[in-house]
This record gives structure tokens, sequence and C-alpha cells, in this order.
């Protein structure tokens, strides 16, 4: 996983790249009050992030992520993911998160949840508490524990669905859970 960390940006359809004050690999994260860290217990092989606020974001092998701190504040307000899979424990109470993806922007204040990005499409699952998941200025969905939703590009209504045990598990067992 590569993690670059991103201060004081304002969040648009497109995040640039080598912007100033972006820093790149595990001194970005440690200098934000974030540590990055291998890890492999339980398999498979993962990298996660963990910061003094309590957000924690696993990320499957070769996942890429930009970490971004709007109010240059030292604390994550959001991540980009362009592909792969990140599980993240935001707790209750510390305000509001966001992972934008190439298609869907899920955004929460509290809870555990799982976003999944391939070329077609963004999967959204809940483990726990309550995610709004939304296309890039279209209208979102709410969706609560045991809840998905796959994000195509297009304008057709996103549907939630109770996700099935063999599928949670596919996308939980990527990220060690």
């Amino acid at each position: 996983m590569s993690v670059r960390w991103l201060r004081g940006m304002r969040i648009g359809l497109a995040l640039a790249p080598g912007l100033v004050g972006s820093l790149t690999g595990p001194a970005a994260a440690q200098g934000a009050g974030c540590t990055l860290a291998p890890r492999t217990d339980p398999p498979p092989p993962r990298q996660v992030l963990t910061c003094g606020d309590g957000l924690t974001i696993a990320a499957e092998t070769g996942a890429a992520l930009t970490v971004i701190d709007r109010n240059r504040d030292g604390r994550p307000d959001a991540v980009t993911l362009d592909a792969k899979a990140v599980l993240v424990d935001r707790p209750p109470g510390a305000g509001r998160f966001q992972i934008l993806t190439p298609h869907a922007v899920a955004s929460v204040r509290g809870t555990i949840w799982a976003v999944d990005v391939s070329a077609d499409q963004t999967s959204v699952f809940v483990e726990q508490g309550r995610v709004a998941v939304s296309r890039p200025r279209g209208r979102p969905v709410v969706l609560g524990a045991g809840d998905g939703v796959d994000v195509r590009p297009g304008t057709d209504p996103l549907t939630v669905t109770r996700w099935g045990a063999a599928r949670v598990a596919a996308l939980l067992g990527r990220l060690g859970r």
C-alpha cells in the first residue's frame, strides 16, 4: 500500500497528485500522528493505518490511498481510494469521515465499514453503524449493519441490499477479518 498525506486541500472531483505539502510512505502517516504498519495475523497480509483519534484503516495488499486532512488539524478527514479494498473503523464522536472513489462517496460519523473499488464499480458494506453512500453529486442512500450497495457509473438509483454471508466473508476475509 502506498499512502500519500495531503494537508489543507479542498476536495474536488479529481485530486491532483504531488500537490505542495504532500508526503508519501510511512513518514507521511507518522508525521500526521498516524502509524502505518504491516499486519499478517490473521492472514492475509495487509497494511494498517492507525491514528491518534481512533481511526483505523486496514488496506489489502496493493491498495493505493490518499489520506486527506482538509482543515490541517493533524487528523484525517477523508481518504481517496482508486483500487482494491479498505476496512475503516471510525469511533462514534470522532467527527465526519469520507471515502472517495471514482464511483462513490461514503460518509460516516462513526462505524465499521468496507469499501471495495474495481474498474467497473465501488461496493460498500457496513459491518456496524450507518453510512451514507452516493455518487458524486448524487442522492445518498443510507446503509445500516449488514447492508451493502454497488455503485456503478450512470444515473440509475442506488439499491441497498442485505449482503449474504458468503459475500461478506469474501470481502472481509481480504482485510483480515
